[in-house]
């Protein structure tokens, strides 16, 4: 099944013309035809069935014939990661994480962080193509880069985590995480987080978790964070 993306569907639409270059994309390079069905998300939870009417490659039409809505997760997942150097690094994370089932994504920006921009609408790209590609109907949510004491100070969760290697007294994430809790999960730069980041974290209710005896890099310590609340919750 190929999954396609459009925001502003509803459940109150009936017709509507895919854009330009989806337009395209479904009648040159999938060959769609009048009277052909496609699967459309709006990336909030609705699943659509919908009729091509009119195979047009610069303004396809199509008309919704049934529509399902995605009962939400009873957890959410919100990963707080500070952008790597390297672009194609943080998108390959943006991709894992989306698939294995992140719900919100903060980049953060850190005392030791290589990465001061970051470029939203190709991020956003990113997830609406691992949304598509793993068949799921929620987009995760992307927020701007956003300084850490400003994180701290308005970040909401049942369960609050900073994973860090410095040699203080912590747990392993696994053995923290609780099935059908609000978790969010905050992950360093590769200089890791300083130690007074560390320490207004835990001033803020976070807890310190360990995500293993291997040292990792950014982008593999926030999948490592994503399959462990996964797994939790299964």
């Amino acid at each position: 099944m190929q999954l396609f993306y459009n925001p502003t569907l509803d459940n109150s639409f009936k017709q509507f013309f895919f854009p330009p270059e989806e337009s395209k994309h479904i009648v040159k390079v999938l060959r769609k035809k009048e009277g052909d069905m496609l699967n459309i998300t709006n990336g909030r939870g609705y699943h659509f069935r919908a009729k091509i009417l009119e195979a047009d490659p610069k303004k396809c039409k199509a008309q919704i014939v049934s529509e399902e809505k995605t009962i939400p997760k009873l957890h959410s997942l919100h990963i707080a990661i500070a952008p790597t150097k390297m672009n194609d690094r943080f998108e390959w994370f943006l991709e894992k994480a989306t698939e294995i089932g992140v719900d919100e994504i903060t980049p953060i920006l850190c005392d030791h962080s290589e990465r001061k921009v970051i470029k939203a609408e190709r991020l956003e790209k990113v997830l609406q193509a691992a949304m598509k590609q793993s068949l799921q109907t929620y987009l995760p949510k992307l927020n701007p880069l956003t300084p850490f004491q400003d994180f701290l100070d308005l970040v909401e969760g049942e369960l609050k985590f900073i994973a860090h290697c410095h040699e203080d007294e912590k747990l392993e994430l696994k053995r923290k995480v609780q099935a059908d809790k609000d978790v969010v999960v905050l992950i360093g730069p590769e200089g890791d987080f300083s130690k007074s980041e560390i320490r207004r974290a835990l001033d803020h209710g976070f807890h310190p978790v360990s995500l293993g005896r291997n040292r990792l890099r950014t982008e593999t310590a926030g999948i490592v964070a994503c399959s462990t609340v996964a797994l939790i919750n299964r």
